[in-house]
């Protein structure tokens, strides 16, 4: 049935459920525990085989299915939350925590990893992405990791989880003091806010950005970072993102080549130790910009469709071919979606339907994600979370979120106290328009179906204006809590409700501030291409023959 309002997907629906499950299932993360099998520490290594990896990649679906409800986000505040949660404890830094001192197995390394992950002239000398060297010299052991030297893909990372948090749920509980784990158990006293300004002090002092790994120096951690603080401003009132605006120049110049103004490579990461840059393809920009493109949109098309072109996604001549690791297809996936590249999309996605091995699971088949056909009792975390954004967003959404953050919804009318996961909301939508408030419920627990349950509708301008329908009809089933509350009594089942609110545009605008970034009505960037060829802007196209992100 059309509705203009956005709606999740059935899988959107499924995937919720089973991140709710995920999240608030109780598991040790401390060092004498251990995650449960289902956060993913196992994808891409050396570098993302680490459970802090899936606690990040499984918050930008939820953020963006935040934004398709935003007048229902408790389930999704809870979610982030539990994901923050974990990333302060031990688990979430044991590289940092356990890896001391040089990699022993430095010189057994696999000879895949020879050029493509190390230098060769250091072959057999040098550690790989991923082991973070915890105490080498200049910096010695540093038992925080968040005060660290190094250590930015844990910081950064996280100041990125909080600032979501923050901005789905409103609440300011991380701004708070807490403790993150450091070495030793020992335990280090941190707020959202001194994370974000310690994070801004260390880049403002290394303009060419801090290192993740002591000795390396990644732009796809940097631009994740740069990310975390631009959320973190449009929540907090605060600048910190200056820094990042600054390093993209920097970043341009120093860790990408271009021969005739085109973009031949990019950096993997940098060693200032060693001075030297590590380059690979054009392909290998493609999760750097996922990051790169709500801050910096040119440079992200930029590195996109140099990525596009080399691989040959968007010409049909070209095959799309299917790598080891599939996360380089995923990546390519979700840019396409967000850039609105229609063509590329059609192929990844055709291609991925089978790689991802989609399905749906649990009681009922009431739970969603995607196996990529591997051998494991749950579906495969980072990989998983991070497709999932293609079934949740729309072409923009992903930009808008950053630059056109929705601040005006703790203001409106809001669902609470649902039954969540014995039923959801696939709408909850403040048409600000015609003052009423569309909320769409479905079943997520079949055996549940027919019983009684409720929800409360707060931040009503009037109850006495209030009026309800149900499919349709008129509703009586509901109540008055306060002046500005409603009980809505119903039944666990399938029902659409217009609740004509009297929260109309003009009270949003008098109470909104407009948010910083993309100017009023600017709207996201999309990868223009001529519809009739599908080919790229350009006229070389390379058959990949290895992993799409080393093209």
């Amino acid at each position: 049935m059309y509705t203009p309002y956005p709606e999740l997907n059935s899988r959107a629906q499924g995937w919720l459920k089973f991140m709710h499950r995920k999240a608030t299932t109780p598991d040790d993360w401390s060092s004498t525990g251990q995650p449960r099998s289902w956060w993913d520490q196992y994808s891409t290594p050396p570098m993302t085989n680490f459970p802090r990896f899936d606690l990040a990649d499984s918050a930008y679906a939820v953020a963006l299915m935040a934004d398709k409800t935003p007048a229902w986000r408790e389930v999704y505040a809870r979610i982030l939350d539990e994901l923050v949660q974990r990333h302060t404890t031990f688990w979430a830094a044991v590289d940092w925590l356990t890896q001391i001192g040089p990699d022993p197995k430095r010189r057994i390394y696999p000879q895949a990893w020879k050029g493509a992950l190390i230098p060769e002239h250091l072959w057999g000398e040098y550690d790989s992405p991923g082991w973070t060297a915890n105490g080498i010299e200049p910096w010695g052991l540093q038992p925080d990791p968040i005060r660290a030297d190094g250590m930015l893909f844990f910081k950064g990372f996280f100041n990125l989880i909080m600032s979501l948090q923050r901005y789905v749920s409103g609440d300011e509980r991380w701004n708070k003091p807490f403790s993150v784990t450091g070495l030793e158990n020992r335990q280090f006293e941190w707020t959202h806010e001194r994370v974000a300004n310690h994070l801004n002090d260390q880049w403002r002092r290394n303009p060419e950005g801090p290192h993740c790994e002591n000795t390396k120096i990644w732009p796809y951690c940097l631009s994740a970072a740069g990310l975390g603080l631009k959320m973190f401003d449009q929540v907090a009132g605060r600048r910190t993102h200056a820094v990042a605006e600054e390093w993209f120049d920097f970043a341009r110049k120093h860790y990408m080549t271009f021969e005739g103004g085109k973009l031949t490579s990019v950096a993997l990461y940098y060693d200032p130790i060693v001075n030297h840059v590590h380059h690979v393809g054009t392909g290998g920009g493609l999760a750097a910009a996922w990051y790169v493109l709500p801050q910096n949109p040119p440079l992200a098309e930029l590195m996109y469709l140099a990525a596009v072109e080399s691989i040959g996604w968007r010409n049909p001549r070209v095959p799309v071919a299917v790598p080891p690791d599939p996360r380089g297809l995923v990546m390519g996936a979700m840019l396409a979606r967000e850039f609105g590249d229609v063509v590329t999309e059609a192929r990844l996605r055709d291609t991925l339907e089978w790689v991802a091995d989609p399905r749906f699971f649990g009681l009922g088949d009431r739970e969603f994600g995607f196996w990529f056909h591997f051998d494991e009792p749950w579906p495969r975390g980072q990989l998983s979370a991070s497709l999932m954004v293609t079934e949740v967003a729309d072409p923009g959404d992903w930009q808008r979120l950053f630059n056109k953050p929705n601040l005006g919804k703790f203001r409106e009318p809001t669902i609470e106290g649902v039954d969540f996961p014995t039923i959801g909301l696939s709408q909850a939508w403040n048409d600000l328009e015609h003052g009423m408030l569309q909320a769409t419920t479905y079943v997520s627990a079949a055996s549940e179906r027919g019983r009684h349950t409720r929800f409360r509708v707060t931040n009503l301008p009037n109850v006495d204006a209030v009026f309800v329908r149900c499919n349709g009809e008129e509703f009586r089933g509901w109540s008055r809590i306060d002046d500005h509350s409603i009980d809505v009594v119903t039944t666990v089942d399938p029902h659409k409700f217009q609740i004509y609110t009297g929260y109309r545009a003009d009270s949003w605008r008098a109470a909104v501030p407009s948010a910083s970034g993309l100017s009023a009505g600017a709207e996201p960037v999309s990868v223009a291409f001529d519809a009739l060829t599908a080919l790229p802007r350009r006229d070389t196209i390379a058959r990949v023959t290895a992993c799409p992100c080393c093209a």
